[in-house]
């Protein structure tokens, strides 16, 4: 909690709110409350739409910069790292794409789009076994998604 004083005011940061009273000898100020944004979550929040907006236009080796820089500040958010695996992925850094997806399914394991994902960039690295394993989850959790069957079907294909 930051206290500073001026004009004979108090100024008190309370969590995302600064708070401006009068001290206890200036009896009729009213307190006010000015919302504070957090300048970190700005930061990350910019950092993945400039991101976003990169892979948009299909600058996918521009797009890992801005997203990588995201996901290390903050690693939780399951959107940051799904869009720095999707850049990864249309980069064709595979083995990178599948540690980003691996990240989102370990958190949302129900999240068809980062196990068909993540079934596809194994795939490509080599990880057929684990590959198929995602595909076939991903198919299960949307089978109205042809894709997702066309993808698993030819990995099957492969294997025999």
């Amino acid at each position: 909690m930051g206290v500073c004083f001026r004009y004979a005011k108090e100024t008190v940061l309370i969590g995302p709110f600064l708070c401006t009273r009068a001290p206890p000898w200036v009896p009729s100020f009213v307190p006010t409350l000015t919302f504070v944004p957090d300048q970190s979550a700005e930061n990350t929040y910019s950092l993945y739409r400039r991101g976003v907006e990169l892979l948009e236009d299909g600058s996918f080796s521009e797009a890992t910069v801005p997203l990588a820089e995201a996901a290390r500040q903050a690693p939780e958010k399951s959107s940051v790292r799904e869009a720095l695996g999707h850049a990864y992925f249309r980069n064709r850094q595979f083995d990178k794409a599948a540690t980003e997806f691996e990240a989102v399914v370990e958190t949302h394991p129900v999240n068809d789009y980062a196990h068909f994902c993540l079934g596809r960039a194994l795939s490509l690295t080599g990880h057929i076994d684990r590959a198929r394993h995602h595909l076939a989850l991903a198919s299960n959790l949307r089978p109205e998604r042809r894709d997702y069957r066309i993808y698993r079907e030819r990995l099957a294909a492969q294997a025999s």
